[in-house]
Parts: C-alpha cells; sequence; structure tokens
C-alpha cells in the first residue's frame, strides 16, 4: 500500500511528498522513498520514525499494522496535522483513542477506501432492506495468505451496515463461527465466512438467499492502487479540515456508513 500511495502521489500535480515512514529494520531504510517505490527519486528518504515523516504535511496516510497505532497518531498530534486511517483489526482502545485524537485533528477512518466497495456497501443495504429479515445473509471474503485480521474490516464494514439497514446491531446478528456451534441456522443473523490463500487483493461477497432465489452480490479489487486512489481522494478532501471524525462516505458525499465499532 505504501508504495502504490507513493506512486500515485508522484503521479500527481497537486500533492507532494513530504516523509515516508515504515517499519524499523526494513531492508530499504536510507533510501529515497520515491525510488523505492518505483516512481523515481523524490528526494524523501525512507525512515522509521512517524513523528520525523509527519513533521511538515499537511495530511498523513497510514495503512500499516495495528500495531503501530499508538505511534501513528501520537505524531499525528505532535505535528497538528490531518490523518487518512485505513489500518484494520483495532481493538477498542484504539477506537477510543481515534474518538479522542478527533477532538483535536481530522481523520479519515475507512477500512476500505475503494470506491467501489462503498457502492458495493449501498446496494448490500438497498437489498437488505427490499428482501427484508426473510432472506438468510452470508458474507464471503477472500485475501491473500498473509492477512493478518479475519473478518476483513471491510466485510466487517458491509455487515455493520446491513444490520443498520435491518433495524438491528451486528454484534447481536454475527455469526463468526459454527465450528463449535450446532443446530439450524438462527432467522435473522447474518453469516461470515474468511479464506485466505494465494496473492489474492480482496474479494468479497454477499448472497441474499431465499426458498425460491438467491442474489448474490460481488466486489473484486484487482490492485491496491485502487485503495491508494481512495487514500489520496480523503487527503484532499481532509486537507484543512476542522477537527472531526469523518468517513469515505463523507468523502463522497455519501450518508455516512462506516462508523466505529461499540
Amino acid at each position: 500500500m505504501g508504495t502504490a500511495i507513493i506512486r500515485l502521489i508522484a503521479a500527481s500535480t497537486d500533492c507532494q511528498l513530504t516523509g515516508a515512514a515504515t517499519e524499523p529494520g526494513h531492508a530499504q531504510l536510507g533510501n529515497d522513498a520515491g525510488a523505492v517505490a518505483g516512481a523515481g527519486r523524490l528526494e524523501v528518504a525512507l525512515g522509521s520514525q512517524p513523528e520525523v515523516a509527519t513533521a511538515d504535511c499537511d495530511v498523513a496516510i497510514d495503512f500499516s499494522a495495528a500495531v503501530a497505532f499508538d505511534s501513528t497518531i501520537g505524531a499525528c498530534l505532535d505535528s497538528r496535522c490531518g490523518l487518512v486511517l485505513g489500518t484494520t483489526g483495532l481493538a477498542e482502545v484504539a477506537y477510543l483513542r481515534l474518538r479522542e485524537a478527533a477532538r483535536e485533528i481530522p481523520i479519515v477512518y475507512g477500512r476500505n477506501m475503494s470506491v467501489g466497495v462503498l457502492v458495493f456497501t449501498e446496494l448490500a443495504c438497498t437489498a437488505a432492506r427490499l428482501l427484508g429479515p426473510e432472506a438468510d445473509i452470508e458474507i464471503v471474503e477472500t485475501h491473500h495468505r498473509h492477512k493478518a485480521d479475519a473478518p476483513s474490516g471491510t466485510a466487517l464494514q458491509v455487515g455493520e451496515a446491513v444490520a443498520e439497514a435491518l433495524g438491528g446491531r451486528l454484534g447481536d446478528l454475527a455469526v463468526f463461527d459454527r465450528f463449535s456451534s450446532s443446530g439450524p441456522r438462527r432467522h435473522g443473523s447474518i453469516g461470515f465466512s474468511s479464506i485466505r490463500a494465494g496473492s489474492v487483493v480482496g474479494d468479497h461477497d454477499i448472497h441474499f438467499a431465499t426458498d425460491e432465489e438467491v442474489l448474490t452480490l460481488r466486489h473484486r479489487a484487482l490492485d491496491r492502487a485502487t485503495f491508494a486512489r481512495g487514500a489520496l481522494r480523503a487527503a484532499r478532501w481532509l486537507a484543512g479540515r476542522k477537527p472531526g471524525l469523518y468517513s469515505m462516505a463523507d468523502v463522497l458525499g455519501l450518508e455516512p456508513r462506516d462508523r466505529l465499532p461499540g
């Protein structure tokens, strides 16, 4: 994701890379971040300290692992810069800190920043409202073998929106584990399945099944650039905004969908 974002910044006419950070011990530390991303030299060294990378920026974009969340938020607060955050698998305490930080800086949080996924979510909500609770709903997501969290943040985002469209909460309707349970499917539940295989960028399917028909909606990401492009769009929108916690739906002018859990 980092290299995809840097390439898009380098190709843009209205954005400039002012800092770049990766994990400590990375083999490319100290090298030019643009060259590492295959975008040509940008005269920005790749470092490992978020506070250095954010020292002279308007908006930071972060897709790193959940373990880096505290240092990222701290760096943005110190620098008083906005944050576009696409990290998934965050703990509840991180969501609490995100809300607190949004009182001081503007933040766009999106578990998936693809515009197509926003459309996918809107269609899923429409299907849920029209088909009603009589349809059995199953969400199936497939990602590459290295993805650490399951279900994916996107699957949870879609599930939360669908549950809301049905007048409920995902925490009350979700079924994540059928191995340890027995008996027939619980009426009104939303089932989740996760597949980890190969180098799949990200596939999400949602099935609405009745006794007479099955409706399936699918979103397939073919290139990580789709997430990077959405993140850069969010960064442009966020620059100069007042403090607050925003979503990609806000960026696109849609009804907010991607609220924080809890």
